[in-house]
């Protein structure tokens, strides 16, 4: 696929980390609302689908044997079990999509970015979201009503063992007013796209530029 301009670009793998409750998953929609080019990433998994849920568009739900196969073919970018069940990035469609010069955004945890950023690092891009306070994170938690305080009490360490890790990434936002961090994450995936590796056309344009006879003066 070609940019909308008619030129050949490769897309790219945006990978979103935060800790639970600093608004990724808001943020995060609304990027993909916003950006045809842009589709979320749809993982893999052998639990079982939830009231709600679709094939293909929250999960691929497979079996634990078809699971393994893929491991053992390499299908996945990354992959853990989580809680009993597993979860993995299947490569084929992402690779696929970035060819044609659409991206992929992915909702991922800290260990699953580092693992995809290992294998493609010219491909992705790696954003951290900040929570303005622990104070405000851990109120947001409480007020969800989901989690109950020892499991919140978890997130906020995990969150800690996350934020000592953040010059790893190659952008940090700080989600201190919604509309502020959205235009944050919008600018770097707009410049992320015009990076010129990105853009394929440029070679072969500049190629034609050096060839172009001026008209005599």
């Amino acid at each position: 696929m070609s940019s909308e301009d008619g030129r050949k670009t490769r897309g790219l793998m945006l990978m979103i980390v935060a800790p639970s409750g600093v608004g990724k998953t808001s943020l995060t929609r609304r990027l993909v609302a916003d950006h045809s080019d842009l589709h979320l990433s749809i993982s893999a998994t052998t639990r079982p689908p939830r009231p709600g849920e679709h094939e293909g568009r929250d999960y691929h739900f497979v079996d634990r044997g078809e699971f393994d196969r893929m491991i053992e073919e390499d299908a996945f970018l990354e992959w853990a079990d989580v809680y009993g069940n597993r979860y993995g990035s299947p490569r084929a469609p992402i690779m696929e999509a970035l060819a044609r010069g659409e991206s992929a955004l992915f909702d991922i945890d800290y260990h699953g970015a580092m693992k995809i950023h290992a294998q493609a690092p010219d491909d992705s891009v790696l954003v951290y979201i900040l929570p303005p306070s622990l104070a405000e994170m851990s109120r947001r938690l409480l007020a969800r009503s989901q989690d109950s305080e020892e499991v919140i009490r978890e997130r906020i360490s995990r969150a800690k063992d996350e934020l000592v890790q953040w010059e790893t990434f190659d952008y940090v936002v700080l989600n201190e007013d919604f509309d502020r961090a959205y235009a944050d994450l919008a600018h770097i995936y707009h410049a992320e796209r015009r990076k010129a590796s990105r853009n394929l056309w440029i070679a072969p344009f500049i190629d034609e530029l050096l060839a172009e006879e001026l008209p005599q003066l």
